[in-house]
């Protein structure tokens, strides 16, 4: 059977190397589907879920990204990401707070940037919770 070599990392480090089956996240023009042999491809990343199905064992691992770059070879998935997290070491009580917290900045907001950055900011927090939640679906 084929498979693919994936790898996530972020800023603080690796999250994820290994062997897949299949990889699926959210593409900046909608979910993308990775199978082995892909056509090359590079592309921006929107906050959300990266599943992946591990060659291994068959279970999926489930990362949250907040953004970032996708690069696919043939026979390699890269996910070079703003702020990548574990689905097991998510914490929805903390992104709640966040959530709420970029609510207040929102309606706070002094000039267009300060709007920006508090509404971009929100849409991670929400993108963080649902993954949250389909992470929880899974197990």
């Amino acid at each position: 059977m084929a498979t693919l070599h994936v790898d996530v990392v972020s800023a603080e480090g690796s999250i994820f190397a290994g062997e897949a089956k299949f990889v699926a996240l959210p593409g900046e023009e909608g979910e993308l589907g990775i199978l082995p042999r892909h056509t090359p491809l590079i592309t921006r990343i929107k906050p959300g879920a990266v599943r992946i199905e591990r060659a291994d064992n068959g279970e999926e691992e489930f990362v949250f990204v907040a953004g970032g770059i996708l690069e696919v070879q043939p026979g390699s998935v890269t996910v070079l990401a703003d702020t990548a997290i574990r689905g097991r070491d998510l914490d929805e009580a903390a992104a709640n707070e966040a959530r709420k917290r970029a609510e207040e900045d929102i309606r706070n907001a002094k000039n267009e940037i300060d709007l920006a950055k508090a509404q971009g900011e929100f849409a991670a927090m929400a993108a963080q919770i649902a993954a949250l939640r389909k992470f929880r679906r899974s197990k």
